[in-house]
């Protein structure tokens, strides 16, 4: 049986705005399996970034239960929260928050640092997932603005990384990029998701989605379609693509 690593039930996030109401989630209920690389869709405003946000505990649902790894954080304080995320999630988004005075390999430890004090420990394992994701010695001095587009967000993976989080989340971790260094992020995304890494993904580009393995529909709040494909291989490229296509087309894409 597949391990259901968040439900979700009735959940719902509405905005207020000069006394009207935005129902922006609408009574979802969603289930996530540890492994998958999932990916939602929709088009602008339809939900996405606020799913994603209320799923990794960034944000709190209105109403409804989120049950992250058997906790219910919509019950859990800001304080909580933060711990709980701290320890279970790893965060990739479209602008990559690097600080800018700090060397490459430190940004990666002092998000290390948070959960694991042992340097000499943290040191071996920052320098390892580096090495995976292209990013060599000779650049883990350097400082962010020193970096391409491409390294820098590949060093933001490895940072979402360094606390072995139970999920990682991406909110559109390529829009910022051009073709090659996209393609380079999705490689290290869809590499650390067949090693067993569980990634939840927002997108609204159809190249980046063809590297999940279930692609969630949102329209105005609510998902209304739900694809499954196998794990992502180059020789299928052109099945999953029509596949796909065919999917977004239904939901209006």
């Amino acid at each position: 049986m597949p391990n259901i690593i968040i439900k979700t039930e009735k959940l719902c996030k509405t905005f207020s705005s000069g006394g009207i109401q935005q129902h922006v989630l609408k009574n979802l209920d969603i289930s996530l399996i540890e492994g998958d690389f999932t990916v939602i869709m929709g088009s602008s405003g339809s939900g996405k970034s606020t799913l994603l946000y209320a799923i990794s505990g960034m944000d709190k649902p209105t109403l409804g239960e989120i049950n992250f790894a058997d906790r219910n954080l919509a019950k859990l304080n800001n304080d909580q929260l933060a711990v709980f995320r701290r320890n279970n999630c790893g965060f990739v988004f479209q602008q990559i928050y690097l600080l800018d005075n700090m060397s490459v390999l430190d940004n990666v430890l002092a998000s290390g640092l948070l959960v694991n004090k042992n340097k000499r420990e943290l040191v071996q394992k920052a320098k390892k997932l580096l090495m995976q994701v292209g990013i060599n010695e000779n650049a883990w001095s350097k400082f962010p603005t020193q970096l391409s587009g491409g390294e820098a967000q590949r060093v933001g993976i490895v940072r979402a990384l360094i606390n072995n989080p139970r999920i990682l989340f991406a909110d559109e971790p390529t829009g910022a990029l051009n073709s090659a260094a996209s393609d380079s992020v999705l490689d290290v995304l869809t590499n650390e998701n067949q090693n067993g890494q569980s990634i939840v993904m927002v997108t609204h580009d159809m190249k980046t989605a063809l590297r999940g393995n279930r692609i969630l529909y949102l329209r105005d709040g609510v998902i209304c379609g739900d694809l499954q494909l196998s794990a992502f291989s180059e020789k299928e490229y052109a099945e999953r693509h029509e596949k796909l296509g065919t999917f977004l087309a239904e939901m209006g894409w």
